[in-house]
């Protein structure tokens, strides 16, 4: 159990802090669109700025999902599952997060197959009109995978203590 403990720690602590830091991804998002309104009114429109904007989107939801499911504000349907108890809820919630765990798994490797593409045919780009390189933008995604895959994991791991009554410390 005290490797459970130790996995748990390190993985929720791993997720806060990129959890913190990715919250002010909504800025950046800001920032570029706003410049992409006055690009349109005052100047040439910028190409880039659309396209890059879908990019933070994404990095700022990819990277900002294992947070919100250690926060546990992930959307749930409360509907039954509100008025359980935890030791309930614990047991219904090792069995799904399986599912979770197989398909963020499924995804992670088809993220780094297309990944590998991308860098074995020298450099897969958008085809738009700016043609961006799209290697940043999927290992992002791959990364914020693996960290949503841990944190479901992790999850598990805390399911399966709570099942045991023991308590879980948070890291916040």
């Amino acid at each position: 159990m005290t490797a459970l403990r130790k996995f748990i720690s390190f993985v929720d602590q791993i997720n806060y802090r990129i959890g913190r830091v990715t919250m002010y991804g909504i800025f950046v998002m800001m920032a570029i669109l706003l410049w992409s309104s006055i690009s349109k009114t005052f100047f040439n429109p910028s190409l880039w700025t659309l396209e890059m904007a879908q990019f933070a989107m994404v990095a700022y939801y990819i990277l900002g999902g294992p947070y919100s499911i250690q926060m546990g504000s992930n959307v749930r349907m409360d509907l039954l599952y509100g008025g359980w108890s935890t030791r309930r809820k614990a047991a219904v919630d090792c069995v799904t997060v399986l599912f979770l765990i197989f398909y963020l798994a499924i995804l992670l490797w088809g993220g780094i197959d297309s990944t590998a593409y991308s860098f074995k045919y020298g450099g897969e780009r958008s085809p738009t009109a700016w043609r961006p390189y799209l290697w940043p933008i999927k290992v992002i995604m791959c990364i914020g995978i693996t960290l949503m895959l841990l944190q479901a994991i992790s999850e598990l791991f805390k399911d399966i203590l709570r099942l045991r009554g023991e308590e879980i410390d948070n890291v916040v």
